[in-house]
């Protein structure tokens, strides 16, 4: 079973709109709620990919009510810490005619110490009970920004897979963590670290720092343009389908959804990496997120193409053993 860890949910207000004026007065004609946060657009993209899985996230408030009932509509399995603070949410305008969406997030959840401690301890036995787990999203406090790193060296110390796709102030932590894989894109490592990765070179450099820190598999995605990819010390260039984008949100949730997918099926490096793409593509393409089908996943698989860089790796050693 894979486990997801979300610690800065959403809960999203969408409103769609014909034509938005701005500066006037709008109404909508539809409004839907739903359950976001880069760990539980996981969990949903797993679903939809049959793959079993259960997310684990703070939960709090009035909207953290009607975030546990989206949850179980959308049998997205899950437990949960309460907190205090109400969970985050945000608005979201949907344009139909500007084919246009524009996000107004609001203040992250003040979690406590003790809600913080709380989360940890319960990670242990439910890491020791998963085959991979998978650490995503932001982190809302400086309270929580312990617990990704605390959860991978838990990961590490009971020999299971983790996987990291975070940004932020804790990313370096959580690097010197030594995740078994990590997805980024380049604008989050810029902000986050600090470091340049706009050239092929120093995007090689960063993918060395990694496999130098421990971290056995990487992929650093730069929406449409290609994507470079390690494993171990051997890289790839991998091109993303043309597409006619919608709206990206979710994408590199897909893509994370499908490395997990390619690894618990014992898929080889080349066939795994070209899912991953494929299913961050075709999210891109609509407006709802992370419920690729795997018949709409299938049309891109073929259009991906993945380059090796440098030396190859023997087809014999490609296999997506990670430990």
């Amino acid at each position: 079973m894979i486990l997801t860890i979300t610690i800065n949910p959403l809960l999203e207000r969408k409103f769609y709109f014909n034509n938005v004026n701005y500066g006037k007065e709008n109404r909508a004609f539809k409004e839907e709620l739903a359950a976001g946060g880069k760990g539980i657009n996981v969990s949903r993209q797993l679903n939809y990919l049959g793959m079993k899985n259960s997310a684990f996230t703070f939960i709090g408030g009035n909207n953290g009510k009607i975030f546990r009932s989206i949850l179980t509509h959308e049998r997205i399995d899950y437990s949960s810490v309460s907190t205090k603070s109400e969970t985050r949410s945000a608005d979201l305008i949907m344009d139909i005619n500007e084919k246009k969406i524009t996000t107004f997030f609001g203040i992250n959840s003040s979690i406590t110490k003790d809600e913080s401690d709380e989360f940890k301890n319960k990670l242990e036995k439910m890491i020791q009970n998963c085959s991979a787990v998978v650490f995503s999203g932001s982190s809302p406090c400086k309270e929580t920004d312990d617990i990704f790193p605390y959860g991978i060296e838990l990961a590490n110390k009971h020999d299971k897979i983790s996987v990291l796709d975070t940004y932020g102030e804790h990313l370096s932590r959580c690097i010197d963590s030594s995740p078994t894989i990590i997805h980024s894109n380049v604008h989050e490592i810029e902000t986050s670290l600090g470091i340049p990765v706009s050239s092929e070179t120093e995007k090689i450099k960063f993918l060395e720092h990694l496999y130098s820190r421990g971290i056995k598999m990487a992929f650093l995605t730069d929406g449409g343009n290609p994507s470079y990819t390690s494993k171990y010390d051997f890289h790839y260039k991998v091109y993303p389908p043309e597409i006619i984008a919608m709206d990206a949100t979710g994408s590199g949730d897909s893509f994370v959804a499908g490395i997990i997918y390619g690894l618990e099926n014992a898929l080889v490096y080349d066939e795994f990496i070209r899912i991953a793409t494929a299913l961050g593509a075709a999210n891109a393409t609509t407006w709802d997120e992370c419920r690729v089908t795997n018949d709409q996943m299938n049309v891109y698989i073929d259009k991906v193409k993945v380059e090796p860089l440098g030396k190859r790796m023997k087809l014999i050693d490609d296999s997506p053993t990670v430990h």
